[in-house]
């Protein structure tokens, strides 16, 4: 018998064998044919963000895209807000003036063909000092953009002052929670560029304005806690306010490296539900005109070459809000540093 005959007689005697061997060809196959499937899947993907981020809908005079598919950035940024109210209510009245700790978080950012991700750390929170969090959803585009901002903190603080007594709020005794959503629209979309300020994902090649229209919406509530001062009411705030307004922004582009952007929009309060809660009795509050918010913008930009850049941007939120029993100014405003590469 020659080494053939033999190896076929010893698998024909050994069924397991050449069931495992069955087994292990299927399964490459199906293998083979499931990378093949997400492979191609990842190719049509690709196909699609390729064919929506080489669109050209605007005037290339004006605007274009940048060299490289990929682009990698680091951050590093800073953010604070400020809350003062004044009461009259019943005759009597109180003042307040606080602020949160300042957050400072570093982070690193990828962008593919239009569509970003980031992973941030906030230093002082891996210590315990500082516990706050914010979560920011930004998505900026030639005509229309959103700003999402959460914020949660319980590092409030600042002189609480009512019928002339003055009592100090530390750090713990208060709680906050407050929504901001900002959207935009820009006219001139097709020569005036906010992701070439904002996301580096255009480049703005002239100087270039808009007008632009906006919707605003502010809500959320500040609160006493347990850790009060005994001789301080158990107080309650809560705002939640819709204004729609318009502004003006505009790209200057200095020389061939520099871009710089201001934009402020201004949106009236249109619809409002707020209430104050003192020691248990609650009071509806409403606001008198014009109440307004008022969204502001700054970003610097500098290309180094077609590969490196650096910058920082700007952006703040103020209230102004009046009512015959209480007046709030919430403001809120973050600072962005950054340096990128474009692959």
């Amino acid at each position: 018998m020659n080494r053939i005959d033999y190896l076929m007689l010893s698998y024909a005697r050994r069924p397991m064998k050449r069931g495992f061997l069955i087994l292990l060809v299927a399964s490459i196959a199906v293998s083979c044919f499931g990378q093949t499937r997400r492979t191609s899947l990842r190719a049509k993907v690709d196909s699609i963000l390729s064919a929506k981020y080489n669109k050209v809908n605007y005037d290339t005079n004006y605007i274009g895209r940048p060299e490289g598919k990929l682009t990698l950035k680091l951050r590093t940024n800073i953010s604070g807000s400020d809350y003062n109210v004044h009461r009259r209510i019943s005759g009597a009245e109180g003042s307040s003036k606080l602020k949160t700790a300042r957050m400072a978080t570093l982070s690193i950012g990828a962008s593919y063909k239009g569509i970003s991700a980031g992973l941030s750390l906030n230093p002082a929170s891996l210590s315990g000092r500082n516990k706050d969090y914010e979560l920011n959803i930004n998505a900026y585009g030639n005509r229309y953009g959103i700003d999402v901002i959460y914020q949660s903190s319980r590092t409030l603080s600042g002189p609480v002052t009512f019928n002339g007594k003055e009592v100090q709020l530390e750090r713990g005794m208060a709680d906050m929670q407050i929504l901001i959503i900002d959207a935009y629209y820009a006219f001139n979309g097709r020569r005036f560029s906010y992701p070439a300020a904002f996301t580096q994902s255009f480049v703005q090649k002239r100087s270039a304005g808009s007008w632009l229209v906006g919707l605003t919406y502010l809500g959320g509530r500040i609160k006493t806690t347990d850790e009060k001062p005994s001789e301080a009411s158990d107080l309650r705030i809560y705002t939640g306010h819709f204004a729609i307004g318009g502004g003006y922004g505009y790209n200057f582009v200095i020389g061939r490296h520099l871009l710089l952007h201001l934009s402020a929009l201004p949106t009236l309060v249109i619809a409002n539900r707020n209430n104050i809660e003192e020691n248990g009795v609650r009071q509806d509050m409403d606001t008198k005109f014009p109440d307004f918010i008022l969204t502001e913008r700054l970003s610097v930009v500098y290309h180094f070459n077609k590969k490196y850049f650096a910058g920082a941007t700007f952006v703040m939120s103020n209230t102004f809000l009046d009512d015959h029993r209480i007046d709030i100014n919430y403001r809120k405003w973050r600072l962005r540093a950054f340096l990128g590469i474009r692959i």
